[in-house]
């Protein structure tokens, strides 16, 4: 599952956001998320994806900033796994 599929699928089912208002420019406030449920979203995320996302990172305040984060840990593990 992709990144943006999954912010888009996760706001649609909590909050009843339609898919193409997900766009990365959308402030993630502006979609109804508080900081509840953006760390609902992180969890959903990692037990989605098999990643793991570090209480230090910097709280994303946009959909792309989300989907950055996200990816950038999914190369991570990528490439961590391509060393194996």
């Amino acid at each position: 599952m992709q990144s943006t599929e999954l912010i888009r699928q996760f706001l649609h089912e909590r909050v009843g956001i339609q898919p193409d208002q997900v766009v990365n420019e959308a402030l993630l406030a502006d979609l109804g998320v508080d900081s509840l449920m953006l760390a609902e979203l992180m969890f959903e995320a990692e037990d989605r994806l098999g990643i793991s996302i570090e209480s230090s990172v910097t709280i994303p305040k946009t959909v792309g900033e989300m989907v950055r984060l996200i990816d950038n840990l999914l190369a991570a593990k990528a490439a961590k796994a391509a060393q194996s």
